[in-house]
């Protein structure tokens, strides 16, 4: 079907919610007379998610339920999302709702008009002034020294065309990225579509631990600039430290052991530059080691998520 829609359910820990937004969703899309699947994939949950979405694949011809092997994070479970939809448009939205269905109906509507990237994003944040002072940061630390340009207050979900999917899917690894930033990555112009976002009655299953290894994630998979930065800072170093050395080459001969009318005892100076260059050495290796600790994730050539097996699939 050349207009499918491919709505990929990202479920984890989600039985008190699951069948209700799944039936709200199935019955908006059919009202909207949108020809779609609806894949629910569980991001291994520990309650009975899976048991709900497989009876709902029983129940509803549009549904599909899949779980994962163990909690992957939403990153993976979206990539393999993207393996598993038939659609010539695939959209990525939450178990809890908190992405309005006419947001995605018009998300459809604008790859319907031809746009092969459409990107949702808030047009205020309200999650404390915290967390949106650190959101805020970490998006204009992306735009600033990242090769991805994010819309004000960042992206929270895509659709895109089969040809983007497929691009996606057979020459992108999974490991230690997102969906979102591949897709704008590769260059095609995304349509932007910002909404509010409905308030949650539950507690939020992004933890801290899980936000910042996302946020390393993408900002060392997009960006060269540490790498810039720490060649740069050398050269500025040793340019720094042939001054420091000739000055004090010279207050030792020609000042009378004195820099800047300063006595010069030895230890302190010795201290003071032995600390401050073993503390620059080991910040470089630092940002070195999140480059190279990738790559060994990478040459391994693990799997970034499992898809369970499952009796009598539907096709």
């Amino acid at each position: 079907m050349k207009d499918l829609l491919s709505l990929i359910l990202l479920s984890y820990q989600s039985e008190e919610r699951l069948k209700d937004t799944t039936l709200k969703t199935v019955d908006y899309l059919r009202k909207e007379n949108i020809q779609f699947e609806l894949i629910i994939i569980d991001d291994g949950s520990k309650d009975r998610s899976f048991e709900i979405a497989l009876a709902l694949e029983n129940e509803i011809d549009e549904v599909r339920a899949y779980q994962l092997s163990k909690n992957f994070t939403s990153p993976y479970v979206q990539f393999a999302g993207l393996t598993l939809a038939k659609g010539n448009c695939i959209q990525m939205m939450p178990d809890d709702m908190q992405k309005p269905l006419d947001v995605i109906v018009k998300m459809y509507r604008k790859w319907q008009e031809g746009a092969k990237i459409v990107i949702s994003h808030h047009e205020v944040r309200n999650d404390g002034k915290i967390n949106d002072f650190f959101s805020k940061s970490y998006y204009k630390l992306m735009n600033r020294f990242s090769d991805i340009k994010y819309p004000p207050g960042g992206a929270n979900g895509f659709s895109a065309d089969r040809e983007v999917v497929d691009l996606i899917n057979k020459n992108i690894s999974p490991r230690n990225t997102s969906p979102i930033l591949e897709a704008l990555r590769l260059g095609y112009d995304p349509v932007f579509i910002s909404y509010t976002r409905p308030s949650a009655s539950h507690q939020s299953r992004w933890t801290l631990k899980k936000k910042l290894k996302l946020a390393m994630d993408n900002f060392f998979s997009s960006s060269n600039f540490p790498i810039k930065f720490i060649t740069t800072i050398g050269f500025l170093t040793f340019f720094f430290s042939l001054v420091i050395i000739i000055a004090i080459v010279l207050a030792k001969f020609f000042g009378e052991n004195k820099l800047f009318g300063f006595p010069v005892q030895g230890w302190a100076t010795i201290i003071v530059l032995v600390s401050f260059f073993n503390g620059l050495v080991l910040f470089s290796l630092g940002i070195v080691a999140e480059y190279i600790w990738r790559i060994f994730e990478e040459v391994k050539h693990r799997p970034g998520y499992i898809i369970k097996k499952k009796e009598n699939e539907k096709q």
